[in-house]
C-alpha cells in the first residue's frame, strides 16, 4: 500500500510529532508548517522535508494529507483541526483539545460527520508504567476504585519565562500565559495530562460536581519583572466528585514553593489494591508501584520490566492505516474540557459546579 501522507503544524511541541511520524515505516511526512522561519528551515534540513509552509492553513489546502498533527497555541486548535478534517485528513491534536467545551464538541461533531479519526495527544498514557497500571485496573486487581489524586507541580517552571521545558524545534512562547491564546495556565497545560491519566485509570466515571480554586502568587511577579503581561493562574487545585461515589483530587502549578523542581504523581486507590506512579529524579522518567493485601499481609510491588509502548504518533498512524480505534478518543477530550471549564468556573464563583 502507498504510504500515509502526514503533515505537522507547529514546530514547538510539534517537533516531537514530526520525529515520531518519521520513525513509522508506513508514513511519509510531506510538509510542515510554522510561522517562525528558523523552525521551518531547521526541520527541513534535519528531516530532509520536501516542503515547508509559513501558514498551516496553506499546507492543509495544498497538500492531500492522510494525517495532520495540530500542535499550535490552543486558540488555533479548533480552526485548524476542523479545516484539516474538512480537507479529508485524520487529525491528531495536541492537548488541551480546545479552548473550551463548545469548541471541543464542534471538533468531535465534525470528525463524526465526516467519518474521520480525531485523536488527542494525552501523551502520558503512552508510557510503559501507565499501560501496566491500566492493565492491572482492567484485570480487576484494584477492585472498586473510590479515590484518586493526580499532581503536577513545578517549583519554577513557567513556559515562556526561560524555565520549565524546551523542545528542539524552539522554546515555549509567552502565549502560554496569555489567556486569550491559551485559555488558562498550568491547569490547562499540565493538569490536563494528570487529569486524563487519572480519569483513564478510573474508567472515565461520570462527574457529579467540581470544586476548584486558582491562584497567581509567584509567576505574575516573575513576568512583570520582564515587562510581560501574565493573565492566567500559576497554581490550580480541584476536587471532582463522580456519580459512582468516587473522588479525584487534582493539583497543577508552574510556580510553587516546593522542594522538587518537578513533581508528578498519580495515585489510584481501590478496595483490593492501590497504584502509584511518580517521576524519578525530578525529571521525565517514571516508576510505578502496586500495593495489595494478601492473606492478611500488606505487599508492595514495583514494575520491573514491561513491553515496549509505541508513542502516540506511531499508534495514530497505525489506527489510520488499519482503521482501528486510537487509544485516546475525542469524546474523552470533550469530557476533560468540561471538567477544566468547570474548575475555572468554580474558581471564579467560589461555588461548586454541578453536572
Amino acid at each position: 500500500m502507498a504510504k500515509l501522507k502526514a503533515g505537522v503544524i507547529g514546530l514547538g511541541m510539534g517537533w516531537g510529532h514530526l520525529a515520531g511520524y518519521m520513525e513509522h515505516p508506513d508514513v511519509e511526512v510531506v510538509a510542515v508548517a510554522d510561522r517562525i522561519e528558523a523552525k521551518r528551515e531547521n526541520a527541513k534540513k534535519e528531516f530532509n522535508l520536501p516542503k515547508v509552509y509559513a501558514e498551516g492553513i496553506d499546507m492543509i489546502r495544498n497538500e492531500k494529507l492522510d494525517i495532520l498533527s495540530v500542535a499550535v497555541p490552543n486558540n488555533q486548535h479548533r480552526e485548524l483541526t476542523i479545516a484539516g478534517l474538512e480537507a479529508g485528513a485524520n487529525v491528531l491534536c495536541e492537548k488541551p483539545m480546545a479552548m473550551n467545551t463548545a469548541e471541543a464538541q464542534e471538533m468531535l461533531d465534525t470528525a463524526a460527520r465526516l467519518g474521520l479519526k480525531l485523536g488527542i495527544d494525552f501523551s502520558y498514557r503512552f508510557n510503559p508504567q501507565s499501560r501496566a497500571m491500566k492493565d492491572l485496573v482492567d484485570a480487576g486487581r484494584l477492585g472498586e476504585i473510590y479515590y484518586g489524586r493526580s499532581v503536577w507541580l513545578r517549583r519554577r517552571g513557567v513556559p515562556g519565562l526561560g524555565s520549565g521545558f524546551n523542545t528542539k524545534g524552539g522554546g515555549a512562547g509567552s502565549w502560554f500565559f496569555d489567556k486569550s491564546q491559551s485559555g488558562g495556565g498550568p491547569l490547562i497545560d499540565l493538569g490536563v495530562h494528570r487529569l486524563d491519566l487519572a480519569l483513564w485509570l478510573m474508567g472515565y466515571p461520570e462527574p457529579a460536581w467540581v470544586m476548584g480554586s486558582t491562584y497567581c502568587k509567584i509567576a505574575g511577579k516573575l513576568a512583570a519583572e520582564r515587562g510581560l503581561d501574565y493573565t492566567v493562574e500559576d497554581l490550580a487545585c480541584a476536587m471532582i466528585k463522580f456519580k459512582n461515589g468516587a473522588t479525584l483530587e487534582l493539583d497543577a502549578a508552574w510556580a510553587s514553593n516546593i522542594k522538587e523542581n518537578e513533581q508528578m504523581s498519580t495515585r489510584i486507590l481501590g478496595d483490593k489494591g492501590g497504584l502509584y506512579q511518580y517521576n524519578l529524579n525530578e525529571g521525565y522518567t517514571w516508576d510505578a508501584e502496586y500495593y495489595q493485601d494478601m492473606e492478611g499481609r500488606q505487599f508492595d510491588s514495583k514494575l520491573h520490566s514491561s513491553p515496549e509502548v509505541r508513542n502516540a504518533f506511531w499508534l495514530f498512524a497505525d489506527a489510520v492505516r488499519d482503521d482501528t480505534p486510537f487509544l485516546v478518543q475525542p469524546e474523552e477530550g470533550v469530557v476533560v474540557m468540561r471538567l477544566l471549564d468547570a474548575i475555572y468556573e468554580s474558581a471564579r464563583t467560589g461555588e461548586p459546579v454541578k453536572f
